[in-house]
């Protein structure tokens, strides 16, 4: 029986979502590679961030987001899941729309983070 979990994201952008780990200075590695689970069960996933305990955390394309993959049972990170994925996804939303404005011709005029935790951001455009 699988010890894995399939947690549904709404992160559809590996770039963004490359970012969004470095940011938090999470260590990650680029697959597909092989997410390790309990008795030496494997998952393949397009991100993998290898535990000490031998029992990974990936991120897998499931046909239209990038879940997370893990056996939760062998949590091993400071965070709980939930707040795990709060924090990824908030720094992938992050470069979503940064790289999204960037695209229409956008740039960064403020970036402003704010007590509870919010991004404040603040993009211009200049036309002729």
């Amino acid at each position: 029986m699988s010890h894995f979990s399939n947690i549904k994201t709404q992160i559809r952008n590996l770039t963004s979502l490359k970012a969004a780990l470095t940011d938090l200075g999470i260590d990650w590695k680029e697959g597909p590679t092989t997410v390790r689970g309990y008795q030496g069960q494997t998952r393949t996933a397009e991100i993998v961030i290898e535990q000490d305990n031998n029992h990974d955390i990936g991120f897998s394309w499931n046909g239209n987001e990038y879940e997370l993959v893990a056996d939760l049972q062998y949590w091993q990170q400071p965070l709980s899941v939930e707040g795990f994925l709060r924090k990824v996804t908030q720094r992938y939303a992050f470069h979503t729309v940064v790289s999204e404005s960037v695209k229409q011709g956008f740039q960064i005029a403020e970036q402003q983070k704010n007590e509870d935790g919010s991004i404040r951001l603040v993009v211009q455009r200049w036309s002729a």
